[in-house]
């Protein structure tokens, strides 16, 4: 039996229509999914987000 790591992705993404308009964001920063998603699909690493936006860590962007 093979064992993976997984994260909860519930405890990172937040929505509120008080900020972003009610996009999903990551808690505690201003920062949408759609605009890691964008980064990811674009080639940035997860080192070079976190390196590039300090208040993510890379636990929230997996």
């Amino acid at each position: 039996m093979r064992l993976t790591r997984r994260t909860s992705h519930v405890k990172w993404i937040v929505a509120d229509p008080e900020h972003l308009g009610g996009k999903p964001r990551v808690a505690g920063t201003r920062i949408s999914i759609a605009f890691l998603l964008e980064s990811l699909a674009a080639g940035m690493t997860i080192p070079e987000i976190v390196h590039a936006y300090p208040t993510l860590t890379e636990e929230a962007v997996r």
